[in-house]
């Protein structure tokens, strides 16, 4: 993510490279039409996790208390990584995907549009 610092010129150390994460990388990860969750959530995970992890493990503690995660079929999951059409393996690691420090991505589930249809 480009910053512009308000003073020209500046220069200063990045505090959020990967190096600062005990071993992680940043995932960013938005579920599209669900408003609920109003920006992608930031998640510090291992390289070496499986998607498939992600997916067992980690997205239900994070939506599994929107009534449309329960009804989400993972097959036909629709995914970008950085805006492009994207095909996690998920016996693939995080990182043999692709999915890099700060990486962003989101996934859009057909069918399922929030509560009520209301993409919230």
């Amino acid at each position: 993510m480009a910053v512009v610092a308000l003073k020209p010129g500046y220069t200063g150390p990045v505090q959020d490279t990967e190096d600062k994460f005990h071993g992680n990388r940043l995932l960013y990860i938005c579920w599209d039409e669900h408003l609920l969750f109003c920006a992608p959530m930031a998640l510090p995970l291992p390289p070496t996790m499986p998607f498939g992890a992600l997916l067992s493990e980690v997205l239900p503690g994070l939506y599994g208390s929107h009534p449309d995660f329960a009804q989400i079929d993972w097959g036909q999951v629709q995914w970008t990584h950085s805006g492009e059409p994207f095909h996690p393996d998920p016996a693939l690691s995080l990182s043999d995907n692709g999915l890099v420090h700060k990486s962003v991505i989101r996934f859009y589930a057909p069918g399922l549009r929030g509560i009520q249809g209301s993409c919230s």
